[in-house]
This record gives C-alpha cells, structure tokens and sequence, in this order.
C-alpha cells in the first residue's frame, strides 16, 4: 500500500482520484482545526522567547533537521543562547526527557540526539512541545531563541518564525494526504504565518531560497578518526541508509567517485539491532550521522569497519539575512509585535 501511495502522488489519476474523497474530508479538518486554535476554541501557548519553527507542509522527511543545525550554527555565531525543543518521533515514552550524551537513544529520538551532538546546545524533548519548552527555559533560563524541529501544523504552541523546507518532490501533485504528500494546502499556507521557504534539494520546484548540500571529504569513524573519502576510491564500499530519502545520499557518495558494491535501505528512524550488523562483517560500510548516531552506539560496531559520512549543508546567505531581519525585532528591547498568532 505504501508503494502504491507513493506512485499516487505523482499523478492525478489512478488511486490519487480515488483517495479524493479522503483527501477533502482531510482538508476540511485542517481548516476547522485552525480556526478552533485562531478563535481560542483550542488552546495555543505563547512563551516569553521568541519562538522559531522549522517544519514541513510536504509528509516525510525534506531536510528540516539539517537546517534546524545550520540555524543553531549561525545563531551560535552571533553568541545567542539557542536551545531546540522536538517531540522526538520514533522514540519510545512520551516523558519530557533532555538530550544528553548519556541518555538512551529510546526515549530521546535519533534527530535530536544528531542536533545536540552536532551542535552542544540544550535540545529537550516531549510528546507536547509546549512542555519540551516550559522544560527547556526552566533549565536554561538565559536561552533567547527556541527554535522546533517539526512541528509546523503543533498550533498549541504558537511561534514568532515559521520556516518550511521542500525537497526535490516540491508539492508533489498538489494534492492533501492521503491523495497527495500535503499536510496542508499548498499554496495557500504560505497566507497563513509562513515566513520563509527553503529548498533543500538540488532544484527549487517553486519561489524560495535555495540551499547546497555535499558531503564532507572525510568521513568518521566510530573513535573519531578521519578517512578521506577520496582515499576510498577504488575500493568496494557498501553505503547503508535508514533516512527519509536514502538515494540521495547514495547519489552523493557515487558523485564523489565511490564504488558502491552494495546498497541497504532501510526505514527512516529505523530501530538498529546487533541483528543488523551481522550481514556487515568484512565490509567497509559508510552510513550517514543520523544512522551513525544509533549504530556507533551498539557494542557490535567496534569490531565493524563503519564510517560516518557527514553532510555539508549550507542555506544561501539570502536566506540567513531574510531569517536575522525577521529575528532582530524580536531581540531588540525596543517594543514589537512579538510574533504572530494562529492565521
């Protein structure tokens, strides 16, 4: 049935004319659900930092948590305290848990324990948002911007800065789930608080900033040493990949001249087990640092010959200076408007 979801969205015909009757009713519940929130029907929560939300109109991954890293990164570089709330999808729990180096990766989430290693900054995380963040300024309490990563349709907590990412699918055939990839209408969202678009593939499918991404030259090992990618070529390498859009970085890896003897696709957030790693003996495996985040950490990996390929991900200096004059009224002690509400 997935498969035949996926093939679905690419055209208006077929199982997508179908699915059109769910996809209305879908549409239908969207909009009366924003309404409930807008009239304070439902409750929505404003907290006393300015607050950021990166997230996707498109379902699956579109690089949100790449960009959430490179927005900590550049506030890190202008010495604002950041901090980053998640409800950490595929975790088990619902508890409010802080990202720590030490925390199991069950009740933390795979992303979020990638952004609090990548960038060390406060990262908290809970089934409601609104307590990820009550828990992360009681914590923290000097923090001056929160950024969210998801949570673009979480109407219970309101924000100051809505950021949607697209990938190289766009809006796909501009249909609401389940005849289409939208969680919401599209274009129309972009009427309703979106202030920034940015795309993360390698062509833009519509207006919005655009955005670069490669991989690093050396890739990591478990104790943190650096092969040289370049280094690798000529050699049989196996590339495993348990995201979102795995040939992407199957792609990147043979863009940099590497032979691929074999590829492992696996589930996004996939749960790894010693059971995974038994195929992998006597292979030189490359991953990426989500999927290292989980596998590094399995007592059976320190006899295996992984590595971890970062990815360079790099929004447009357009975007950055687009997203800083949004974010400085909000900073500034003078009087603003402090964000918008619930359009």
């Amino acid at each position: 049935m997935k498969h035949l979801l996926q093939n679905a969205w690419l055209t208006r015909g077929g199982l997508a004319c179908l699915l059109w009757p769910l996809a209305q009713l879908y549409g239908l519940l969207v909009r009366l659900r924003r309404v409930l929130y807008r009239r304070g029907i439902l409750r929505s929560e404003r907290f006393k930092v300015p607050v950021v939300v990166v997230g996707n109109v498109v379902a699956g991954g579109a690089g949100k948590t790449p960009l959430v890293i490179a927005l900590v990164r550049h506030l890190q570089a202008q010495h604002i305290a950041v901090g980053v709330v998640s409800r950490g999808y595929g975790r088990s729990g619902l508890d409010c848990v802080e990202v720590t180096p030490t925390a199991p990766l069950a009740q933390t989430g795979d992303e979020p324990a990638l952004i609090h290693k990548l960038t060390g900054v406060p990262v908290f995380v809970a089934d409601k948002r609104t307590e990820a963040l009550q828990a992360l300024l009681a914590a923290r309490p000097d923090t001056a911007v929160v950024l969210c990563d998801d949570g673009l349709q979480h109407y219970a907590l309101q924000r100051d800065i809505e950021i949607a990412a697209f990938d190289d699918r766009g809006a796909g055939n501009g249909w609401l789930l389940p005849a289409g990839p939208l969680r919401e209408p599209w274009p129309a969202r972009k009427h309703h608080g979106l202030d920034l678009v940015l795309h993360t593939g390698q062509k833009a499918a519509f207006e919005g900033f655009t955005s670069s991404r490669k991989l690093a030259d050396d890739a990591l090992s478990p104790t943190g040493d650096r092969v040289a990618l370049d280094g690798l070529r000529g050699r049989p390498v196996t590339a495993l990949a348990g995201i979102a859009n795995p040939q992407a970085f199957f792609g990147m890896l043979e863009d940099r001249g590497l032979m691929l003897e074999a590829t492992i696709t696996l589930p996004d957030h996939h749960v790894f087990s010693e059971t995974d790693l038994a195929g992998l003996r006597g292979r030189t495996v490359l991953c990426t640092e989500k999927d290292a985040v989980k596998l590094f950490a399995l007592p059976g990996a320190a006899g295996l010959d992984l590595l971890a390929v970062p990815l360079v991900f790099s929004p447009e200096p357009a975007f950055f200076a687009a997203f800083d004059a949004l974010l400085a009224p909000l900073l500034s002690p003078l009087p603003s408007k402090h964000g918008h509400q619930i359009a």
